[in-house]
């Protein structure tokens, strides 16, 4: 399956939305800024290391809340 057409031939192809490559900005922002952004669920990592960035996650920022009503 081929990505969009980089130059539509319609004018109003410019209304497309850009797609951003997320891992590009992830990267960049960790080289750059030493932001780290990391999915829990990221297949790149172990059980090990998604249950410390869970834990560094809950530290920071609490608890994920239940969306139960």
């Amino acid at each position: 399956m081929r990505g969009p057409n980089p130059n539509p031939r319609c004018p109003l192809g410019k209304l497309q939305p850009q797609v951003t490559d997320l891992e590009a900005v992830k990267r960049e922002g960790w080289r750059e800024q030493r932001i780290l952004v990391v999915h829990l669920i990221d297949e790149r990592l172990d059980f090990v290391e998604r249950e410390l960035i869970r834990q560094i996650g809950e530290r920071l920022y609490g608890r994920r809340e239940s969306r139960r009503g």
